[in-house]
């Protein structure tokens, strides 16, 4: 029988993907090698949003093509958003790839390989036509049990000045309702507890679809369709977040009391200049408004610091957001100039020292916060999703409370009483650390 490896490189969007091509590989007959170099296939599915991103893809493939040079039979293949973004280019830097696919592969890459195999592909380039995957499409989920990721959408409309993903990912294209319910109902099945909605602007899901779909009639279905006890929203548009979502949030304690909402800037002419659709006082009145509605909530956002024109006052403007508003948890990362984007060329460009200044100063001052923000927890007694053995040590288990999302946020250490992975147990919080908390379980 065939082996192939596959290596997921980026966001969780992009591991759908992954998971998406394994269904397709395994459907086909191939079976999963835990090791690149066991495999006969080896696929690589690529992020090329950033340029980290890209380097990070760029160095993978060097490893890769090391590995084919032990075993020249070995097929490679480049998968993703780094081929959708730079196509030919590929080829002339890479040679020694056996074929690059981009973004819309995911679902046909079985006979895909199996026409370049027999042939039947004269280019090494394929870049299939725009698709959107549905519950019959075949896919074999590789996080825990107990957790996965609903993507809802395809695409994007915004057009950040920053950013590629509307040329690498296409227009906006939501799924059905009917069939986001089917593949939940099929996740739940196979033991799912945690579904985290996801997608490039998730509060933009059925812009495109007419006759009034939208986020919250497609909760009120999966509410209603299933017993899904925790459902998680990520990748929110700031401006996007209704009121008619808040109120719905409130009313249904199975949607987790938790926002992810990328900020990216909190100064006015800096926000325009990125062109995002919001201002200052807009970001201070939604966080008003999340809180009034969601009293006991979690906010997590993201910061691009060292944009074309920021002034150091316009910088200090985070700070003092962060100061003011108190957000659970944030990210913060350099902007960097990506090639073909309109702030590519924007005047008053920032070093790169600068850059990483800022962004070392912004995240200090966050974690001072965030030691104090953590503290509310003391005492209280969550709701915890346990993930499994701590990676710190097996001495303890570790898990998540409703406030923190997988990968990305801190995490509960379980210091008392046992229970399996997958299991949702009340943890009394005895202690709290920078970023995650400590506690024991409660009979």
């Amino acid at each position: 029988m065939a082996l192939f490896h596959l290596i997921s490189l980026g966001c969780a969007k992009n591991l759908v993907d992954s998971e998406v091509m394994i269904g397709s590989m395994m459907k086909a007959g191939w079976q999963f090698s835990p090791e690149p170099e066991d495999a006969d296939l080896i696929l690589l599915n690529t992020c090329g949003f950033i340029q980290p991103a890209v380097e990070e893809a760029i160095d993978e493939i060097f490893e890769l093509i090391a590995i084919k040079k032990d075993d020249p039979d070995k097929i490679l293949v480049v998968v993703g958003c780094l081929v959708q973004r730079y196509k030919e280019s590929l080829l002339r830097e890479l040679g020694e790839v056996d074929l690059f696919v981009g973004t819309e592969g995911a679902a046909d890459i079985s006979s895909i390989i199996e026409r370049f195999q027999k042939g039947k592909i004269e280019q090494k380039v394929v870049l299939p036509d725009r698709f959107l995957m549905s519950s019959a499409t075949p896919r074999l989920v590789t996080t825990p049990p107990f957790r996965a990721w609903l993507k809802i959408t395809e695409g994007c409309d915004n057009h950040c000045s920053y950013c590629m993903i509307p040329s690498i990912r296409g227009k906006l294209r939501s799924r059905p309702i009917d069939d986001l319910v089917r593949e939940a109902c099929e996740l739940e099945r196979g033991g799912v507890k945690e579904l985290s909605l996801i997608a490039q602007d998730t509060t933009a899901y059925g812009n495109d679809l007419g006759d009034n779909v939208q986020i919250v009639r497609l909760l009120k279905q999966l509410i209603s369709s299933t017993t899904l006890p925790w459902l998680r929203l990520l990748y929110l548009y700031p401006s996007g977040v209704t009121e008619e979502l808040l109120q719905f949030m409130s009313e249904n304690e199975r949607i987790l009391p938790y926002f992810d909402i990328p900020f990216q800037h909190v100064n006015s002419e800096v926000l325009q200049s990125m062109n995002r659709r919001y201002s200052t006082e807009s970001l201070y009145r939604l966080i008003e408004k999340i809180r009034n509605f969601l009293p006991d909530v979690a906010l997590r956002t993201t910061f691009l610091v060292g944009f074309p024109g920021e002034t150091e006052q316009a910088f200090l403007e985070i700070e003092s957001f962060l100061k003011e508003t108190k957000i659970d948890h944030v990210g913060v990362f350099t902007y960097a100039n990506e090639e073909g984007c309109p702030s590519e060329n924007f005047a008053k460009q920032i070093s790169e020292k600068e850059k990483e200044e800022r962004c070392a100063h912004l995240l200090s001052v966050q974690a001072e916060l965030s030691a104090g923000i953590q503290e509310k927890y003391l005492g209280r007694t969550e709701s915890v999703l346990v993930e499994g053995e701590s990676s710190e040590t097996d001495l303890l288990l570790e898990g998540r409370t409703k406030y923190q999302a997988p990968e990305v946020d801190g995490c509960v250490y379980i210091n008392e009483g046992t229970a399996s992975p997958g299991e949702i147990v009340k943890i009394r919080i005895t202690d709290t650390q920078v970023y995650d908390l400590v506690g024991g379980i409660v009979e």
